[in-house]
């Protein structure tokens, strides 16, 4: 399926209230997020994040907050279009090496691993451009509101 489709999808599973939300988030394309891959059989989006100066911390590397809001901004669209909506409840991060600016991007690919309603459990792992593994993350959504 197209990575455009994404919004396609979110648009029909909220329906007449598709215009209650922000949709991609401001936060996303702040980001400079890009949607690359998305497969609803196995419940996986892969996104990718430039890795940009301002993204740094003292030693030059990307702020671990910025990997975490990138590993967010692939789950959440990602728990949008398996799931009626929901948020973040518990994100855990393991870095295994740091993300340097010479890296022209990062890629997050991130999967749902499990739904036992109204939680929903993800899977994420954060690439280099040549598939080097830079961290892993597991995260909990909950449910909200009707479905």
């Amino acid at each position: 399926m197209l990575p455009a489709s994404i919004i396609d999808l979110v648009k029909n599973r909220l329906g007449d209230r598709f215009d209650d939300y922000l949709i991609p988030p401001p936060v996303f394309v702040t980001m400079g997020g890009e949607y690359i891959a998305f497969d609803l059989d196995s419940g996986t989006l892969t996104t990718r994040f430039p890795v940009l100066d301002k993204y740094l911390n003292p030693y030059r590397y990307m702020q671990g907050g910025m990997v975490a809001a990138a590993v967010d901004n692939t789950l959440g669209p990602l728990s949008m279009v398996v799931a009626p909506p929901n948020v973040t409840r518990r994100l855990e991060m393991k870095y295994s090496r740091p993300v340097t600016p010479d890296l022209e991007h990062i890629t997050v690919i991130g999967r749902l691993v499990g739904r036992q309603d109204p939680q929903l459990t993800f899977s994420a792992e954060v690439r280099d451009p040549q598939g080097m593994l830079l961290a892993r993350a597991k995260a909990i959504h909950w449910i909200i509101g009707d479905s």
